[in-house]
């Protein structure tokens, strides 16, 4: 650059840099009256005297001897009609939209659930922010350093929104389950309740997305026994139903599967009674038989004798073939003196 500057102006090739101070020469920054200044769209440039700001400049070109003249000749005291060179400090902002910076939670955040009671939360997001006011951005952050990049502020407002989201998290008095189903609208809480902070250091907020709040797994699996009783809904006694007879199906083909089948019971919500119930069913002897018979009564003397013995072991008399009714031809014990079946006398 030649000693009395023609152009003053600024690009930014690392699309990270908020703030960049214009290297002047002879003690580095003597501008005169045949300087012009150059700010391109997202961008403002800062004149500062004697660390005193002159003035603040939005996009657009300049010729510095008629625009800023009244403004440094109060401050200088020139006399001259900006004949002389005079110092100042030129700073250019970048007012652009940052955008895809990550904050996530190192710890768990510790929340009252009104159905869970005290569990602890993680989550993790992106946000994007700006330069919103070049003149408070100067005096609170950057200073006279020569240059200001968002690796020098992001850890910094990362701490600020987890701080507003705890805050959120606190006096929401949202549910667990109902995070996920209300991400927008707490975006918005987070978003509202920390511009203001944004706002005393010359920021803004442009945006912050909540892509995820984890929870326990003790925590997740409760939600998802919930889920699933949620689904069986009034279905929950058929199945029961249909668990209890494909249970004793199986116990009446193994005997010895009485323990196993109360587990079933009581895994399917049934509880002791079930259980109760199948051990009952299961070891309960089965009804006796009836006894075939294998002896008959003489008709002669009353002695017990075999089936089918056709002569008294006691009196030797013939023991008779069946007998049947005259009338109706019925079968007939051999002492039935009256048929059973139509009452005719034998």
């Amino acid at each position: 650059m030649a000693l009395f500057l023609r152009i003053l102006e600024w690009s930014d090739p690392s699309k990270v840099t908020l703030v960049y101070k214009l290297p002047l020469k002879k003690g580095g920054r003597e501008i005169n009256h045949k300087s012009k200044l150059i700010v391109r769209e997202s961008q403002q440039a800062i004149f500062v005297h004697k660390g005193q700001i002159c003035d603040i400049f939005s996009p657009g070109t300049y010729s510095l001897n008629t625009q800023i003249f009244p403004i440094l000749s109060k401050l200088a005291g020139w006399m001259y009609g900006f004949q002389t060179p005079i110092s100042v400090d030129v700073y250019f902002i970048n007012t652009k939209q940052f955008t895809g910076y990550k904050w996530g939670t190192a710890n768990p955040i510790l929340m009252r659930d009104p159905e869970f009671g005290a569990i602890r939360v993680k989550g993790y997001g992106s946000y994007a922010f700006k330069v919103d006011d070049s003149g408070v951005f100067l005096k609170e952050l950057f200073g006279t350093n020569s240059t200001f990049v968002t690796s020098d502020i992001t850890d910094w407002l990362k701490t600020m929104l987890i701080s507003a989201l705890t805050d959120a998290l606190g006096e929401s008095k949202l549910s667990a389950l109902d995070l996920a189903s209300n991400t927008i609208e707490f975006n918005q809480t987070v978003t509202e309740n920390i511009q203001n902070k944004f706002k005393e250091i010359g920021l803004y907020l442009t945006n912050l997305f909540i892509e995820n709040m984890s929870l326990p797994s003790e925590v997740e699996k409760a939600i998802d026994e919930r889920t699933k009783l949620g689904i069986l809904g009034d279905k929950t006694d058929v199945m029961m139903k249909i668990a209890t007879a494909e249970a004793m199906k199986d116990a009446a083909k193994n005997q010895g599967a009485g323990g196993a089948f109360m587990g079933a019971g009581i895994g399917f919500g049934a509880g002791g009674a079930i259980g109760s119930a199948f051990a009952t069913a299961i070891n309960s002897p089965a009804p006796a038989q009836e006894k075939k018979a294998t002896s008959k009564t003489c008709p002669s003397c009353g002695a017990e004798i075999s089936k089918s013995a056709k002569f008294c072991s006691e009196c030797g008399e013939k023991i008779p073939s069946k007998k049947f009714c005259s009338e109706c031809g019925a079968e007939l014990s051999q002492s039935a003196k009256f048929c059973p079946e139509c009452g005719a006398k034998q």
